[in-house]
C-alpha cells in the first residue's frame, strides 16, 4: 500500500490482509459439518449423584464394643489407633453389684445344688420303702381276706350240718306228736295208764326242746356269718386306708422330688450364670480390626450394662458405595445396573456420556436398592465393586466421598439435547436378563 507520499507501507499490508481470500466460509462449514457429525455420535444417558464408601456386608461395617454388664475397670490392654486379633483381651472390669460380690459364689451356690441333690436322694429312697410297705400290706390284706372267707366257709358248713340236725329234730318232733296225740286219745278211751300217757308228753316236749336248741344254734350261726361279713369289710376298710396313707406319702414324696429337680435346675442355672458373668468381665474383640473412639479413660470409671467402651473399625472388608438417588429417578434403578465412579482424592477426567473414554474412573454394579423414601427425602442404593472391571484403590477408607454416574440407555447426542431442553426423563429400560436375545 502508497500513501500520498508515494511511500510503500508493509505493516498496513500485514494487518489488513488486503491481498489474501478470506476462508471464514471454509471454517464456517466446517465447524457446521462437524456438529452435524457429533449431535449424531452415540450419547450414554446417566444420573450425576453422590455418596460414600460403606461395606457389603453389615458384620464389615463399624461396630460398638459394649459392656455386658455393669462393672469398674480394673485394666486397660489396648490404646487408641491398636489393631486386635479376634479374642485379644481389650479391658478388664470388676463386680459393682452387692449380689455378686461373694468369692465363693459360684462355690456356694454349688454346694446348694449338691444338698438338694441329696435331699433328691432321700426322697426316693422313702419312695422305695413306701413301696415295699404298700406291698406287704397287700399280701397281708390278701391274707386276712383269705383267713375270713375259709372261715365264712366253715360257718356256712356248719350252719348246713345244723340245719339238716334241725330237720332231723323236727321229724322226731313230729313223730313223738302223733304218738302223743294217739296216747291220749287211747287214755281218754282207757285202753293205757296215765304213766303211759305222761311218758309221751315227755318225749314229745323233749323234742320241742331239742328243736329249739337246734334253731338256736342255727341263729347263732348265721349271726357269726354276718359277723364275718362285717369283719371282712372292716379288714378291707383298714387295709385300704393303710394302703391309700401309704401311696399318699408316696405321693407326697415324688412332689417333694419335682420340686428339688425344680430347685436343682434353678441353681444350676444361677450356677451357670455366675460362670457365664465371670466371663464377661474379661471384654475382647469381637473381630479383628482397629480400636477407636474410646469413651472411658482411666482406671476405676464405671461402666453402665450396655454403655458403648469403644468402636472397632474391622480390617477385612468389602466395601461398597451408598448413593442416595432422587425420587424421579428411582425407576431408572435396575439390579446389575452399572455405575462408574470417582473417589474423593483419586484424579479424573470424567466424560459422562462416553464412559469409556473417561479417565480414573471406577465401576460397579448395583446389588439392591431401598423401596422406602429416606429422611433426604431420597432412595438408597447400594453399590458392588465391579470384578470384571478395574479393582478399586486399596487405599480407600470407610465415609470416602464417591461421586457417581449411574448409566442408563445409549441414545444420539441430538436426542439427549431435545431431551434436556423439553425436560423429559431418561429412557426408562430394563436389562435383558441372561440368555434372553
Amino acid at each position: 500500500m502508497i500513501n500520498k507520499y508515494n511511500i510503500p507501507l508493509k505493516s498496513i499490508e500485514s494487518i489488513y490482509l488486503i491481498h489474501k481470500k478470506s476462508k471464514v466460509k471454509y471454517y464456517f462449514w466446517g465447524v457446521f459439518i462437524l456438529i452435524i457429525l457429533v449431535i449424531f455420535l452415540p450419547w450414554t444417558q446417566n444420573i450425576r449423584t453422590i455418596g460414600n464408601i460403606t461395606t457389603l456386608k453389615q458384620e464389615n461395617r463399624p461396630q460398638k464394643i459394649n459392656a455386658l454388664i455393669p462393672g469398674k475397670i480394673n485394666q486397660w490392654f489396648v490404646k487408641e489407633g491398636d489393631f486386635v486379633k479376634k479374642g485379644d483381651t481389650i479391658l478388664i472390669l470388676s463386680e459393682i453389684k452387692e449380689d455378686y460380690l461373694d468369692p465363693k459364689l459360684i462355690e456356694r451356690t454349688q454346694s446348694q445344688v449338691d444338698a438338694k441333690i441329696g435331699s433328691i436322694e432321700y426322697y426316693k429312697g422313702k419312695i422305695g420303702s413306701t413301696s415295699s410297705q404298700i406291698n406287704n400290706l397287700n399280701e397281708a390284706k390278701k391274707l386276712k381276706i383269705a383267713q375270713l372267707l375259709n372261715k365264712a366257709n366253715q360257718l356256712n358248713n356248719k350252719l348246713a350240718s345244723e340245719k339238716a340236725e334241725l330237720t332231723a329234730v323236727e321229724n322226731e318232733a313230729q313223730l313223738l306228736k302223733n304218738q302223743y296225740d294217739r296216747q291220749l286219745e287211747m287214755f281218754n278211751q282207757g285202753l293205757v295208764s296215765q304213766t303211759q300217757l305222761q311218758q309221751r308228753s315227755i318225749a314229745y316236749q323233749n323234742s320241742i326242746a331239742k328243736k329249739i336248741v337246734s334253731e338256736n344254734k342255727i341263729a347263732q350261726t348265721q349271726q357269726e356269718i354276718i359277723n364275718n361279713k362285717i369283719e371282712q369289710n372292716s379288714v378291707e376298710q383298714e387295709y385300704t386306708e393303710k394302703i391309700n396313707k401309704a401311696t399318699g406319702d408316696n405321693f407326697q414324696n415324688l412332689s417333694q422330688i419335682a420340686t428339688s429337680n425344680a430347685e436343682v435346675e434353678k441353681l444350676n442355672n444361677q450356677v451357670s450364670n455366675y460362670k457365664i458373668r465371670n466371663e464377661r468381665y474379661v471384654v475382647t474383640a469381637p473381630q479383628d480390626g482397629q480400636i477407636i473412639q474410646a469413651n472411658k479413660s482411666g482406671i476405676g470409671e464405671i461402666l453402665k450394662e450396655g454403655e458403648t467402651i469403644s468402636i472397632i473399625v474391622p480390617t477385612k472388608t468389602e466395601y461398597a458405595v451408598e448413593l442416595f438417588v432422587d425420587p424421579v429417578d428411582i425407576p431408572l434403578i435396575n439390579i446389575h445396573q452399572n455405575v462408574r465412579f470417582t473417589f474423593d482424592g483419586f484424579p479424573a477426567i470424567v466424560f459422562s456420556g462416553w464412559p469409556e473414554n473417561s479417565y480414573g474412573t471406577f465401576s460397579g454394579n448395583i446389588v439392591s436398592y431401598e423401596n422406602a423414601i429416606g429422611e433426604n427425602g431420597k432412595y438408597r442404593v447400594l453399590v458392588a465393586p465391579d470384578t470384571l472391571y478395574k479393582k478399586w484403590p486399596d487405599q480407600l477408607r470407610l465415609g470416602t466421598g464417591a461421586h457417581a454416574i449411574i448409566l442408563l440407555k445409549n441414545v444420539p447426542i441430538w436426542y439427549e439435547i431435545w431431551r434436556e431442553i423439553n425436560g423429559f426423563p431418561a429412557e426408562f429400560y430394563k436389562p435383558k436378563k441372561k440368555g434372553e436375545k
